[in-house]
């Protein structure tokens, strides 16, 4: 990777979280006071051309390539046929799709090189994170470059509200989902990994575009019995935190990309619109 995209920041007092829960069932809230070390962080998510690059120095696997399919949202196929999840009914499971053909045989990654990555689990990432010499970030450093410091702000570029038709500030769904996307911020999958303006501290996309990974195994602060319900799924399934939302986001369904939004899914879950960013120490 190259160590010119990397963003040093000092670290010290921050906290993650929020006092101004959406989904509390997600553990949003409430915030806690974390105490950071000095790292780095890749100013832009790791793209289709880096992660080629890692693939063909390593000859590395992906958890897609071992299962031989994965999730494509049912908008980018010209024939969306093949089994479905129940309850996400938009993606569709395609034999072939990984991260070199994101929409399975026949497309190619070279279409779109410098887009973030996808179909990547956390195994993935976590594999090419030490290849660069670095690691997967921790969910408190995640808000902590999202927000550009540790004060509160619900959003990379502070508290406006992002909508269908004038304010666009990142990468997500615009009209009715799942089927009608207006395209108003100029994309209706993935976007450059440095579109958009960057927050105060150089961050692009830290919001939408794709899901990132980070290190962090998923748990529900909370002793409410609908979170010790989540926290036995989530260690089941050895959930990993997912952080940002994606293009397909939209408050109507998915408004988890706000800062400290969070999901949790299975450590070999890949999909195409899950994508990671590097942390690294001094």
């Amino acid at each position: 990777m190259d160590r010119d995209h990397i963003i040093w920041i000092e670290g010290g007092k921050s906290h993650i979280g929020t006092d101004r829960p959406e989904i509390p069932v997600d553990g949003e809230g409430p915030p806690r006071a974390v105490t950071l070390k000095p790292y780095g962080l890749s100013r832009f998510a790791v793209t289709a051309a880096q992660f080629a690059r890692f693939v063909e120095a390593t000859g590395y696997a992906t958890d897609a390539d071992e299962f031989g399919w994965s999730y494509v949202f049912e908008g980018l196929l010209p024939r969306p046929d093949g089994p479905r999840p129940q309850e996400a009914p938009w993606w569709v499971k395609v034999d072939g799709a990984n991260w070199a053909q994101p929409l399975g045989p026949g497309s190619g990654y070279r279409d779109a090189p410098d887009h973030p990555a996808t179909h990547i689990s956390h195994r993935d990432a976590a594999a090419y994170a030490v290849w660069a010499g670095g690691r997967l970030p921790t969910e408190a450093e995640w808000e902590h470059a999202a927000r550009g410091g540790p004060d509160a702000a619900r959003y990379p570029w502070g508290e406006a509200e992002p909508d269908d038709e004038a304010a666009i500030f990142c990468n997500i769904w615009q009209g009715g989902f799942p089927e009608t996307n207006t395209q108003k911020d100029g994309y209706y999958a993935t976007a450059p990994a440095d579109s958009f303006a960057p927050n105060a501290l150089g961050f692009h996309n830290l919001s939408g575009n794709v899901w990132e990974w980070c290190s962090d195994r998923f748990k529900v602060r909370s002793v409410s019995k609908a979170a010790k319900t989540r926290n036995a799924q989530a260690r089941a399934e050895d959930e990993r935190v997912l952080k940002g939302g994606s293009y397909l986001c939209h408050r109507s369904y998915c408004w988890r990309y706000r800062i400290a939004a969070r999901s949790g899914r299975s450590a070999d879950t890949s999909a195409g619109h899950t994508g990671f960013r590097v942390a690294f120490d001094p």
